[in-house]
């Protein structure tokens, strides 16, 4: 349970959720994806508007609209206008991206109290962003640790089919049409994982106005390797590059985000 209140937890994990079936919609043209992504969007706006309803019921004085609410419908208008592009206009790329916007700020109001009481207490803030951000960088490690393994599966059989040895645990490995395909889709469900975790880390900085923390290692290095995911990706879908020089740029991805497990006992931020 990321807060006390179960409702706005729901409403932030399946919202997570769909922007993962967007992503690989996004990354992989599915749309499979993109129709269970839409059907997930449609129940958080639908949550969203419910504990709207209820927020402004509670007080009922529309004179007086706290900050989360005005943040809050923000994000319910992102959530609307997406909802109205993906079903009128084709225009793909917007609707993962104003989602992402939408999520981050879901997120944030974290730092407020989402229950009609009072404002949280800073440190209790702290901790339920730091309970979000680590469980979406736990999910995106988990990934992304299975597709590296993917990707060193790929490259030792290549290595062995090019010399031509036919031995027993290479009988036994898949394609390497499916061990490409298989680390491909961890990474796209990784990558967005660990931009939200990092989205909510950042937000967190911004927020408690602690800037020196974007200049700590840690940081810098989970930014590294988000970019080198993200190029990994963008190469995947505009060059088509697959095979043997993705699976060493991901093996490269996976290091750097190894490095930054590395350097946790000089990080200050958490």
């Amino acid at each position: 349970m990321v807060t006390s209140n179960w409702f706005y937890d729901a409403m932030l994990y399946v919202y997570a959720l769909s922007l993962l079936f967007y992503f690989s919609d996004f990354v992989d043209a599915n749309r499979s994806a993109k129709r269970i992504g839409a059907g997930l969007l449609v129940f958080v706006w639908a949550l969203q508007t419910g504990y709207l309803v209820y927020r402004l019921a509670s007080h009922l004085d529309m004179s007086y609209i706290s900050g989360f609410e005005y943040w809050f419908v923000f994000s319910w208008l992102l959530v609307t206008v997406s909802l109205v592009i993906s079903r009128f206009f084709r225009i793909e790329y917007i609707v993962f991206i104003v989602n992402l916007i939408g999520f981050a700020v879901l997120t944030a109001l974290l730092l407020v109290n989402p229950g009609p009481s009072l404002p949280a207490e800073p440190f209790e803030a702290a901790r339920d962003l730091l309970i979000v951000h680590i469980s979406l960088m736990t999910c995106a490690f988990a990934a992304l640790t299975i597709s590296a393994i993917f990707a060193g599966m790929y490259m030792f059989l290549h290595r062995k089919l090019k010399k031509k040895r036919w031995t027993s645990p290479v009988r036994r490995l898949p394609s390497l049409q499916l061990i490409d395909l298989y680390s491909f889709r961890l990474v796209s469900a990784g990558a967005p994982l660990l931009a939200m975790s990092l989205s909510v880390a950042i937000v967190s900085i911004a927020v408690e106005h602690e800037w020196a923390y974007l200049f700590d290692w840690k940081v810098i290095i989970s930014l590294a390797a988000l970019v080198l995911y993200i190029v990994y990706l963008v190469r995947r879908k505009v060059k088509g590059q697959i095979g043997f020089s993705a699976a060493r740029l991901n093996l490269l991805s996976f290091g750097t985000l190894i490095l930054n497990v590395l350097l946790n006992p000089i990080s200050h931020f958490h």
